[in-house]
Parts: structure tokens; sequence; C-alpha cells
């Protein structure tokens, strides 16, 4: 079968309204179809490639687009070949490299991966410029698996973060994100606090950090901490909340999600007298904790029923999806700790946020820049998507975002 004549066009030059219509309203008179179109403007300077048919008169057409061109004050270069663009390989995956700042030395690491493992980048986009750079490339032909591992050797030797994901529909449309709280989506831990106003802050901080490393079971460590709270007044509950100052970006990653859809859902094993009006005040649709027991205004130093561990947490996802109706491949779990482990395994992609080692190793994926916003970038909404949306609401969208 012979391929058909095209032509590839490629104008370049200062961006300005019209360009695009002005070349295409040329092409117009000349009964070729369009097989392909890609645009950037970078700082200004647009780059436009059209691959179309190729005309009867191609010496006709080319004089005509060099004399649009020359209007523009723009340069035109036409390429003949055979054909439309080859077939995008199977193994399409985006990788999503985010860093502040990101260095030329970086992405030629990554890039070079990239091809090491025999994959090819077909597409560059940027999805963000603050508060971190954000370049997502589209790649074909890659084993998801061997590129994922040889990555994360590389970004952990460049110091960026670098996420893998197969290309697909599961992508797009609604989603559910679960999410735990202490250390996640707020800064620090909330029994820390708490110990510090019961006079015991050392003791609880040093066994909270075991647990978190996986050092001791989750379950009787957190029952040796809240007994050390015995006698504690319960309004104190009340200014640990006033006193919780959310991740950077946290706000920015809820509103945006819930706009497109999404359904949220925290899980903690901190206390359900806090997590619960945190839901409220920022509207998510699910929240499961430990409910610390309250006797004649004191804490008694116990659990109401079981404890939420990190079994405890993977169920609560399980659960979530099920009443949101969201398949367990479309959820999203993002956790720090030990005890969040079997939540990102089961979940359809699990982020390690600024976790400890052995989480960011077990997670498909780990950001470690301190805004909790730089994820909507892994799930494909540029900073540009948020602010858009912000402003048709009214809302200024901070620089950097600490919302």
């Amino acid at each position: 079968m012979t391929e058909t004549p095209t032509l590839l066009m490629t104008l370049t030059g200062r961006d300005r309204p019209g360009v695009t219509a002005a070349m295409f309203e040329t092409l117009a008179g000349f009964g070729v179809q369009v097989l392909d179109i890609e645009q950037v403007v970078l700082r200004g300077r647009l780059l436009l490639g059209i691959l179309i048919t190729a005309p009867r008169n191609v010496t006709r057409l080319r004089q005509q687009a060099e004399a649009t061109a020359a209007g523009l004050g723009m340069e035109l270069e036409v390429v003949p070949g055979q054909g439309d663009n080859a077939r995008r390989r199977d193994g399409r995956a985006h990788v999503t490299v985010l860093s502040r700042p990101l260095t030329p030395s970086a992405v030629a690491a990554v890039t070079g991966r990239i091809a090491d493992t025999g994959a090819n980048i077909d597409r560059i986009v940027r999805m963000a410029r603050y508060p971190v750079t954000a370049i997502e490339f589209h790649v074909s032909g890659a084993d998801i698996g061997r590129l994922r591992k040889v990555l994360a050797t590389e970004a952990s030797r460049q110091r960026v973060d670098v996420a893998v994901q197969d290309i697909g529909l599961l992508r797009h449309g609604r989603r559910l994100v679960v999410m735990d709280v202490d250390s996640t989506l707020v800064q620090g831990e909330a029994i820390d606090r708490l110990a510090e106003y019961a006079g015991v802050g050392p003791q609880v901080a040093e066994v909270t950090d075991q647990a978190m490393r996986g050092e001791l079971d989750f379950e009787q460590a957190l029952r040796d901490r809240v007994a050390l709270l015995a006698g504690l007044d319960a309004a104190v509950l009340d200014r640990v909340y006033d006193e919780m100052a959310l991740a950077p970006g946290a706000r920015t990653l809820v509103r945006t999600l819930k706009r497109l859809g999404y359904s949220f859902a925290i899980v903690s094993g901190g206390f359900s007298q806090l997590t619960d009006r945190l839901a409220a005040d920022l509207d998510i649709d699910y929240s499961t904790s430990n409910e610390l027991e309250v006797a004649d205004g004191k804490l008694t130093g116990r659990i109401v029923g079981e404890v939420i561990d990190r079994r405890g947490k993977a169920a609560a996802l399980r659960r979530f999806a099920r009443d949101s109706q969201v398949s367990l491949d479309r959820t999203i779990a993002i956790g720090d700790g030990a005890n969040d482990l079997d939540m990102l395994a089961a979940a359809g992609l699990g982020i390690a946020f600024n976790a400890k080692p052995a989480v960011q190793e077990a997670a498909h994926t780990a950001v470690n820049v301190p805004y909790l916003d730089a994820i909507l970038f892994l799930l494909g909404i540029s900073r540009e998507d948020i602010e858009a949306a912000d402003a048709e609401h009214g809302i200024t969208t901070p620089h950097p975002d600490l919302g």
C-alpha cells in the first residue's frame, strides 16, 4: 500500500493573536487534510507544527504559506514526506518530574534513563512553574515496571521527584482520594501536641517516632501513648485543633479535586475529636479515626472501640470506595508513615508524601516537595488549570501556594 504524500510545516517566531488562524486560512484554499497539529509557546516565542496531505500544487502552497509567515514576521519551514506520524507504541506512560529548582543536569539524567530503557519521549508539557517546576513527559514503548525502577534510582541521585504512571482512561473522570492526616494533610502529630499539654511530650514523641518508622506495633504504641494522657482536660482538644496547621497547598488540593468531582476521605491513626472537625471544615466526604474516651470532662487514657491501624486504614479505603461507588483501581492513597503501607498498596495509585524511607520504597511514587498541591500535577492538572478554576470562583491563589 502506497503512503500518502504529506507536508510538515513548521512556523516559528514571536507569538501574537491570530497566527494559527492566519496560517490555516491560507491552507484552506488548497483542499488538504490536517493530519496532526502541535503548538507550544515559550516566553512569547511560538512553535507551530502542522502535518497535512500534500496538495497538487505544492509550490503554490509553499509560496502562499511563506507569504503569510512573512506577513506575520515569522519563519516557515516546509518538509515533504510520506504518510502520517508513526503510531504511538504500546507501553505508554506519563513520567512527571517535580523539583525546586529543576536543573538541566537532572533533566538530562531523567531523559537519558528513559532512553536507556528503550522508551521514546513523544511529547513534553510543563504542568507548573510554582511552587515547584513540574514537567510531564509522554512516553511510549515503555516497560512500566522497569522504567519506574530505573527512574526511582535516578530521582534519588538527582534529588528530584519522578512519578511514572500508565496512560489510560483511569486518569480521567471521578476518583476517590484517601489521605492520612498527621504529617500529611496537617503538619506534625496531634498526639505530640496533646502530650505537651499533659506534660509528657518527650515520652510520647519518642514512641511516635518509633511507631512511624515501623519499629513498634502501632496499636500497642498508640494505647501506651494515650494512657499517658489520662486526666488531661478534654477542652485541650479545642486548643489543639485551633493550633493545627494544614500542609502548604492542602486547601488547594482538596477544593480543586472536589470541584472536579473527586470524592475525598481522610483516615487517621489520630483522633476523631480533631479529624471530624477537619473534615467538616474542608468539606471532605468521609472520615475515620480513633476516638478518645472522655469521662467527666477528662481524657481517661483509653480509646473507644477498635484501633485504626495500618490494616484498619486499608479497610477504610475499601469501604469508602464501595460507598462512593468507585473501583479500587480508581483510588488514590496518600500517606507518610508505616501505618499507611497497606492503604498505599491497596490503592490504584499510592503516593508517599514526605514519607519515611521504607514507605517511599513501597509506594507507587513519592513526593518530597513540601507542597501538597504538587500531587495535582501527577494527576494531569496544571497550575494554569488550578488558577483558572479559582478565578472563576473568585479565589486568589497564593504565590507560592501556602493554602
